[in-house]
Formats: structure tokens, sequence, C-alpha cells
């Protein structure tokens, strides 16, 4: 779906990042959901150099994504693709294991395998050759490489994570993204393919490229 300045659901992204961050953002996470859905939505840029103080209030981290859907306002990502497809009724099972599975792997996405990727992207990117991150490194990269281990045996022969294409799957393929651009997908065949699944959907195409029009080419001026 195109970006709808009439829209009912509003997503607050940043109107400018360095070129790493570039397709990372989180919003990507929302973008991502409502292009599988077929949602409209509207965008409502803030700066991210300069957050503003009132931002606070609808995100006490000033993060984004923050998704507007009527009077409804909800923050953090994984707690913003359950409502869009519980909304719809797609992307989430409705009842049973195959809707625990999903439940389950969403919530793996992010609090057993986001964290060692924000780590990794502090070594390498936020500190990188400082002494401590050298001295990080090697454990670092030994638990990245057990849990991608472990989410390769999860995986199996399946195509998707839990079953059918899900909100488990947003949440992991935009995690997994974060290890595959510093090559360490490498070593597990199965999961840089499934990678590349989520990333040739035509939802996820049009959501990035929403994202990356969004920004602009220079950081803006502080008020």
């Amino acid at each position: 779906m195109p970006v709808d300045p009439n829209a009912t659901i509003e997503i607050t992204c940043f109107d400018w990042v360095p070129d790493f961050a570039r397709g990372f953002v989180r919003d990507l996470r929302p973008r991502w959901a409502c292009e599988e859905l077929g949602l409209a939505y509207r965008e409502r840029p803030i700066s991210a150099m300069h957050r503003p103080e009132w931002f606070y209030a609808e995100q006490p981290f000033g993060q984004v994504p923050v998704v507007r859907d009527g009077a409804l306002r909800l923050f953090e990502s994984g707690a913003i693709l359950v409502h869009l497809a519980e909304r719809e009724g797609r992307l989430l099972p409705q009842s049973g294991q195959a809707r625990a599975d999903v439940f389950g792997w969403l919530f793996a996405a992010y609090n057993s395998i986001e964290p060692v990727a924000m780590e990794q992207a502090s070594v390498l990117i936020f500190h990188a050759g400082e002494d401590w991150a050298e001295a990080r490194k090697p454990i670092l990269f030994e638990t990245i490489d057990k849990k991608l281990s472990r989410v390769t045996d999860a995986l199996g022969e399946r195509e998707w994570i839990a079953g059918d294409f899900s909100i488990a799957d947003i949440a992991l393929v935009t995690t997994l993204r974060e290890f595959d651009r510093n090559g360490q997908l490498r070593k597990f065949p199965s999961l840089a393919a499934y990678l590349e699944r989520g990333m040739e959907r035509p939802a996820f195409g049009r959501a990035i490229e929403a994202q990356l029009e969004a920004f602009s080419e220079e950081p803006p001026i502080a008020a």
C-alpha cells in the first residue's frame, strides 16, 4: 500500500539517520506488516538527533515506532505487530499451538536474539576499536553463533519459523538482518535462505522503499 497522508494508521518514524542505520530503523516492522495486510498508513517524522521532549510521553525511551490507530496509541514494535495482526485477523493464528508458536518466536526474536544483535552493533559500530569492545568480541561472537545455531535447528526444513508466514517472521527476519550485513549468517545457510525469502516478499520491498524515501539527505539543524 502506498503511504497515504489521510490514512487512519499513523507510524512515527525518523526524518534522518546515518547511512549505516538506513533500512534498519524499527518502524520498518509496522510498515512491513501494513504492507502484508493491505493497510494504508501515514507517516509522522520526528528528529532522531533532537528528539522532541513531548515524544517521551508517548514512548518513554524516545524510540520509534509509535503507531496510532484511530484512538489507540501503541509503542514497542512487538505490541504493534500483535495489534495489527489481530485487527485484521491475519498473520497470527486465532488459537491453539499455532498461535502459541507465533507468540513464542515473536518474543524470542526480541528477547533472545535482538539483544546480542544490539550488542554487536555496539562493539562493531558505536565503540569500534575501543579496548573493551575488542576484548568483548570473542565471547560475544561465540554467543551469537550458539543462538543462530539454535534458530537453525528450530527452523529445520520449514519455510517460515512458526508455520505459515506470520508476525513472528517479520520480527525474526528484521532481527537476522543485523547479522547478515556483517557476514555472520554465512555459517548458517538455511538461515541465510530464510532471510532471503523474507526479504524477497513484495511487502518487504515496499516497506523498506517507503522508509528510505522518508529520510532527508542531510541531518536536521537543531532548533
